[in-house]
C-alpha cells in the first residue's frame, strides 16, 4: 500500500477546519445588543442591571482600558427551531489566538442571577435544548474590558497597566451577538476527529494503530456530504466508532486529570479584577459540573473563596453546593499561591494556617496537598512548614522552567533543612494549562521520569488568567481518552486521590534535599523594592504587634486586636502572592501595594504604640522604657521585655582621618577604614584583629550592570549581565556625619547616569557591626544596582536564611547546578566562613545576592566576594519600575559565627523601642538555650487567651534548654501550625517544674501552646 498519510491528514485538517467546525452551528440570527459603560470602577450588579442602554451592533467598539460595559441582548427563538437546541453566541472581540489575557465577561439573567462567563474558547450560552418556538431571549453581560499587556509582541513595554497611562480609546469590537442552533452530532464529530488525528501525529508511523486510526479517519471524511455535513455526520460517526472503542494497552501510562484554572490573583491586572475573573470562572465550572457527572475541578487559594463569598455570595453558593457534593476541590490549603522563596517564617506558616480554616470554616475540609504549580522555585525550609500544617504532598509545574538543568525526577521525596520529607510531583505533561491534547498526552507519557517504578502522573486542566477553566470540548477529549489504544489513560480526579494512589505505588522514590531552584526568573528576588521592602516591614510589624499585644494582654488585661491582626495578616498573606511580592505585575498592582502597606503600617504601629503604652508604667516619667521585640538579649533588655533606659555608658566611638584621604572611625569593638573614594578598605575586629576585606580591594562598593534579558523583563536577570559593570568609586562628598561617644557615622554621596546615592556609614558604641544606610535617587533603566563586599574568606559554600534556619550553597560553580544559582535568596543574612572565622551581612531590605570566588595570585589567597542586589529598573510589565527614591539598610558583622549571624538580622530588623514610663516588663516567655529562637508570641486564634510560642532550633545542630513562662500556665502542648494538639514521639518539649524542656533536632520548628488557668475566652 502506498504511504498516503500526508495526504489523509492533509484533507483532515482543511474539511474540519472549512466546513465541519462551521456546521456546528448551521442556523443563526441576530440579537439585538444595548450597552452602557460604568462611569469608572465596577458596579453593583444591581446598578449594571438597572441602567438604561444606548443601542449598539455587531462591528462597533467598546470598552477604552480597564472599564467595564453592560450590555443587554434580546431575542426571540424562531418558531422553526422548536425542540432543537439553540445557543447565544456572544463574542466580545475575542482574539482567538489567546486563551485569555483580554477581555471578559460574565452573563446574567434579568433576575441578576450569574449563569457563566465569556471567554475566547468560551463564547456560548446555553438557551434551551431542546428549545420552544417564540422563547424570549434576555441576557446581561458583565464586559470587562481589560488590556492585552503581553500581547503577540510580549515584553514590549507598554502604558497600559496603569488606569492614568492606558488611554482613553476603545479596545475591542463586538465580533458576532447571535442565536444559533446546535448541532450535537456535529460538535460531537469535531471532537471525534480531533482526538484521533492528534492520536495520529504522536503513533508510530511503522504501527499497526496509527494505519487502522488513518483508515478509519479516510472512511469518516468519505462519509461526510460536504454540501450536507449535518445530514452526513451521523455516518460519519459511525465510521470512527471502532477505532474509538479498542481500548488502551496494560500498561498504558495513567493521567489523573484535574480540571483546574490557575488564576494569578494579580499580574498583569489589579485586584479588584481578580475577584471578578475568579467569579467568571466558578460560574463557568459550577455550570460544567453539572452538565458533566464526570468531571471533578480543584480551585486552589482561600482568598479568592473568600472574595467570592463577599462580593458573589450567589457563585459562592453554588461552590458550597458544588464542594459538597466531592465535585469542586478547595486545593492547596493556602491563602494564596505565594512566592515560598521570600516570604518570612511566620508569614509562610500563616499562609497555611489562614488557608486551611478558611477551608475547615467554610467547608469542613482539610487539603492534604499543597498545590503552587507556578511559584518561581521553592525555599528549604518549607517541607517542615508543610508537614507542620497537616499537609504532606505538594504539587508544582514551574521547575520545569529551568533554562539549563532537566530535573531528574517527576515523583520524588523532597527534604528540607531539618530532615522533613514530603510526597512531590512536577506533572510531566509541563503545563498547568493542559487542554487534554494529545500532543500533550503523548509528551506526558513519553517524559515521564519514573518509568519502571511508576504509572501515575497528574494533568491540572483549563485555561486560567481570564481563559474560563475547563472547557467542555476538554471534557469531551477526556472522555474520549478515558480508555483508548496508543493514549495514556486518563480520568478526571480530585488531587488527593492522585497523590495516595502515586504515593502507594512509589513508596520508595528517590530524594532530592535542598531548595528547588528555579533556573530563571531570578530578579524576582530585586525587582519593585517598595513592595518588597513594605511586605518586610509589615511582617516585623507583625511579630511586634501580637507579641505586646499578647503581653499587655495577659499583663494589663488590654483587648487583643483579634479581629485587626487577622485582617491584616490575611492582607499581608495576598501582597505575598508569587507575582505581588516578586515585583512582577502591572504598574497598577505596586503601586496599589505601596498605599496598601504604608496604610498597614500605620495601623500596625497603633496597635503597638496602644499595648506599650499599657506596659510601660507611669507615662509622666522622667525616663522611658526600652523594649526589645528581638529573640535575643539586647544592652541589657531581654528579649520580648522591656526595662528602663540605662544611662549613656562612656561609648568610646570616634573618627579621624585617614593617610592618603578618608577616615578611620573606631567604637572599641570594630575598626573601619573608608578611603577617600568612600570605600570602606579595612574592617577589623578588636577581639582577633583579623582583617576582613580582601587585600588591595574595596568593600561597600556600588557596582552597575546593564539588564536587558532576552525576556521576561521583570522576573528574569540573564547570566551575561555580568559581562559589563561600572564600578561607582567617583565621590560628590565624603564627610563626618556623626560623632559622639555613643555613635560616629560618614556620609558618602555619589551621582551616576540620572541618579544619586547617599551613604551613611555607622559605627555604635557596642555594636559588632558596621551599619550602612544607602539613599538611592533611582533613574536609570535596565540597570541593575549591586552593593559589594570583596572578603578575605576561603569559603567553599556560605550559609543563607530561609525560613526557619539556614542553607548552604556552593561557592564554586563545577556543575552547571551550581552555576546556573548566580543569583540566590537570603533573608536576614548571608555568612561567608572558613573553619573557625566567618563574615556575616546582615539585611532589612533586601532578598536577593550573588557569591563568587576568585585566587589572588600574589598571595593564592580566596577572595570571596559577596553582593546585595539593590535595584533594577526592568521595563515591562511595569515601565516606571523602582523609579524614585529608596532607602536600604545592611551591616557587616566580621569575626562572626552562625549564632552572631542570627542575632544580628534579627536586631536589624527588630530595633528597640522607646516609650515614656518607669516600668520593668518581664517577658511572657523566656528559653535558655542561645541555640532556640523564638518567632512568635501571640494569643491563640480561638480566643481560649491560651499563650501560643512558635520557635526553632536556629544554628543547625541539636538543641536542649528550658522555656519559662512569667505568667501561671498549667499544660504546654505541642500543637500543629493551627493550633491544635498534635502527638509527636520524641516529643521536643515536656512540661514539668513550672517550665518545658526543650530537645530538639536541628532546625527544628515547634509550636507550644500554654494553657492559661481562668484566662477569658
Amino acid at each position: 500500500m502506498h504511504d498516503d498519510r500526508t495526504l489523509v491528514e492533509a484533507r483532515l485538517r482543511r474539511v474540519l477546519e472549512e466546513r465541519i467546525r462551521p456546521a456546528v452551528y448551521p442556523e443563526s440570527v441576530p440579537l439585538r445588543v444595548g450597552m452602557w459603560m460604568a462611569p469608572d470602577e465596577p458596579v453593583p450588579v444591581a446598578e449594571g442591571l438597572a441602567a438604561a442602554r444606548r443601542p449598539i451592533a455587531v462591528g462597533d467598539a467598546w470598552g477604552p482600558p480597564w472599564t467595564t460595559c453592560w450590555f443587554t441582548v434580546r431575542g426571540r427563538v424562531p418558531e422553526e427551531w422548536a425542540g432543537r437546541t439553540v445557543e447565544a453566541l456572544l463574542d466580545l472581540g475575542f482574539d482567538a489566538g489567546m486563551p485569555g489575557f483580554q477581555c471578559e465577561g460574565l452573563v446574567y439573567r434579568p433576575d441578576g442571577t450569574p449563569v457563566k462567563g465569556l471567554h475566547p474558547d468560551n463564547q456560548w450560552v446555553r438557551i434551551a435544548g431542546p428549545a420552544a418556538g417564540g422563547e424570549e431571549v434576555l441576557l446581561h453581560v458583565e464586559a470587562a474590558a481589560n488590556p492585552v499587556v503581553m500581547g503577540h509582541h510580549p515584553f514590549a513595554p507598554t502604558p497600559l497597566g496603569a488606569k492614568e497611562t492606558a488611554g482613553t480609546g476603545p479596545l475591542y469590537r463586538l465580533n458576532r451577538m447571535d442565536l444559533a442552533v446546535l448541532d450535537t452530532t456535529v460538535w460531537e464529530l469535531v471532537r471525534d476527529l480531533e482526538v484521533l488525528g492528534e492520536l495520529m501525529a504522536e503513533l508510530p508511523a511503522d504501527g499497526a494503530r496509527r494505519w487502522d486510526v488513518l483508515r478509519a479517519v479516510e472512511r469518516a471524511l468519505d462519509a461526510v456530504d460536504l454540501q450536507d455535513v449535518n445530514g452526513s455526520a451521523a455516518a460519519a460517526r459511525a465510521e470512527l466508532a471502532g477505532v474509538l472503542a479498542a481500548p488502551a494497552a496494560p500498561s498504558a501510562h495513567r493521567i489523573s486529570a484535574v480540571g483546574h484554572a490557575h488564576i494569578d490573583s494579580a499580574w498583569l491586572w489589579p485586584l479588584r479584577e481578580t475577584v471578578r475573573k475568579v467569579a467568571r470562572t466558578a460560574a463557568n465550572m459550577t455550570a460544567l459540573l453539572a452538565e458533566e457527572p464526570d468531571f471533578v475541578y480543584a480551585m486552589s487559594q482561600a482568598q479568592q473563596y473568600a472574595w467570592l463569598k463577599e462580593h458573589r455570595p450567589e457563585v459562592f453558593a453554588k461552590v458550597r453546593e458544588a464542594v459538597a457534593a466531592g465535585r469542586f476541590v478547595p486545593a492547596g490549603g493556602m491563602w494564596v499561591e505565594s512566592d515560598t522563596n521570600m516570604p518570612g517564617s511566620e508569614a509562610m506558616a500563616r499562609q497555611f494556617v489562614y488557608g486551611k480554616r478558611f477551608f475547615l470554616e467554610e467547608f469542613g475540609l482539610e487539603s492534604r496537598e499543597v498545590w503552587l504549580p507556578d511559584t518561581f522555585g521553592f525555599a528549604a525550609g518549607l517541607p517542615q512548614i508543610v508537614r507542620a500544617a497537616g499537609a504532606r504532598w505538594l504539587l508544582t509545574q514551574k521547575i520545569s522552567w529551568s533554562q539549563v538543568n532537566t530535573f531528574p525526577h517527576h515523583t520524588f521525596w523532597w527534604e528540607g533543612i531539618d530532615g522533613t520529607r514530603i510526597f512531590t510531583h512536577f506533572p510531566p505533561v509541563d503545563t498547568y494549562n493542559c487542554a487534554i491534547r494529545g500532543r500533550e498526552l503523548a509528551h506526558a507519557a513519553r517524559t515521564f521520569r519514573e518509568k519502571g517504578a511508576a504509572r501515575h502522573s497528574l494533568a491540572p486542566s483549563g485555561w486560567g488568567d481570564g481563559g474560563g477553566g475547563t472547557t467542555r470540548e476538554m471534557v469531551a477529549r477526556a472522555a474520549r481518552v478515558r480508555d483508548l489504544e496508543g493514549s495514556p489513560v486518563v480520568r478526571w480526579e480530585k488531587p488527593e486521590e492522585f497523590f495516595a494512589r502515586a504515593e502507594a505505588e512509589y513508596p520508595q522514590a528517590p530524594v532530592w534535599v535542598g531548595e528547588l531552584y528555579l533556573e530563571l526568573h531570578r530578579g524576582t528576588l530585586t525587582s519593585q523594592a517598595r513592595t518588597k521592602q513594605g511586605n518586610r516591614r509589615c511582617e516585623n510589624l507583625l511579630r511586634e504587634a501580637e507579641l505586646w499585644s499578647a503581653t499587655a494582654a495577659v499583663r494589663a488585661g488590654l483587648p487583643y486586636p483579634y479581629e485587626e491582626l487577622d485582617r491584616i495578616w490575611k492582607t499581608v498573606l495576598l501582597h505575598q502572592f508569587h507575582d505581588i511580592l516578586p515585583g512582577s505585575s502591572i504598574a497598577w498592582v505596586h503601586r496599589e501595594a505601596e498605599r496598601t502597606y504604608a496604610a498597614l503600617t500605620e495601623e500596625l504601629a497603633g496597635l503597638i504604640g496602644r499595648a506599650l503604652r499599657a506596659l510601660a508604667g507611669d507615662a509622666s516619667a522622667a525616663t522611658e522604657v526600652v523594649f526589645n521585640a528581638a529573640p535575643h538579649e539586647r544592652a541589657g533588655v531581654p528579649a520580648g521585655g522591656g526595662a528602663p533606659a540605662p544611662a549613656a555608658g562612656p561609648g568610646g566611638c570616634r573618627a579621624a582621618a585617614r593617610e592618603g584621604g578618608g577616615y578611620v572611625l573606631d567604637n572599641g569593638l570594630l575598626a573601619v577604614a573608608v578611603d577617600g573614594r568612600g570605600l570602606v578598605v579595612s574592617v577589623r575586629a578588636a577581639a582577633d584583629g583579623r582583617e576582613a576585606v580582601a587585600p588591595g580591594a574595596a568593600a561597600n562598593l556600588l557596582q552597575l550592570h546593564p539588564d536587558f534579558p532576552n525576556m521576561w523583563d521583570a522576573w528574569d536577570v540573564d547570566r551575561f549581565y555580568r559581562s559589563t559593570a561600572t564600578d561607582l568609586t567617583a565621590v560628590d562628598e565624603l564627610a563626618v556625619a556623626e560623632e559622639s561617644a555613643q555613635a560616629v557615622s560618614v556620609r558618602v554621596a555619589r551621582s551616576f547616569g540620572a541618579s544619586s546615592v547617599v551613604q551613611t556609614l555607622t559605627l555604635t558604641a557596642g555594636s559588632p557591626r558596621l551599619d550602612i544606610a544607602t539613599e538611592v535617587d533611582w533613574h536609570e533603566t535596565e540597570k541593575f544596582l549591586k552593593l559589594a563586599f570583596p572578603l578575605d574568606v576561603h569559603a567553599e559554600r556560605y550559609a543563607s536564611e530561609t525560613q526557619f534556619g539556614h542553607l548552604h550553597r556552593p561557592t564554586h560553580t563545577n556543575t552547571s547546578w551550581e552555576a546556573a544559582k548566580f543569583e540566590a535568596c537570603n533573608h536576614r543574612f548571608v555568612r561567608l566562613s572558613e573553619p573557625g572565622w566567618g563574615v556575616a551581612l546582615v539585611t532589612a531590605s533586601t532578598y536577593g545576592h550573588d557569591v563568587t570566588r576568585d585566587v589572588r595570585p600574589a598571595d593564592r589567597g580566596t577572595t570571596t566576594t559577596l553582593r546585595a542586589s539593590l535595584l533594577r529598573a526592568p521595563r515591562f510589565p511595569d515601565p516606571e519600575t523602582d523609579q524614585g527614591v529608596h532607602t536600604f539598610r545592611h551591616a557587616l558583622v566580621p569575626a562572626a559565627d552562625i549564632g552572631d549571624a542570627v542575632r544580628e538580622g534579627y536586631r536589624i530588623n527588630l530595633p528597640e523601642r522607646r516609650v515614656p514610663g518607669d516600668a520593668v516588663v518581664a517577658p511572657l516567655v523566656a528559653v535558655d538555650a542561645p541555640a532556640v529562637v523564638v518567632s512568635a508570641v501571640k494569643l491563640a486564634d480561638d480566643g481560649s487567651g491560651d499563650v501560643v510560642v512558635r520557635l526553632y532550633e536556629s544554628l543547625g545542630g541539636r538543641a536542649e534548654g528550658r522555656l519559662s513562662a512569667s505568667f501561671a500556665f498549667g499544660e504546654a502542648l505541642v500543637c500543629d501550625l493551627l493550633e491544635r494538639p498534635v502527638a509527636e514521639e520524641p516529643s521536643p518539649a515536656r512540661a514539668g517544674d513550672g517550665v518545658v524542656h526543650l530537645r530538639l533536632r536541628p532546625f527544628q520548628l515547634v509550636t507550644l501552646r500554654l494553657v492559661r488557668a481562668g484566662a477569658a475566652a
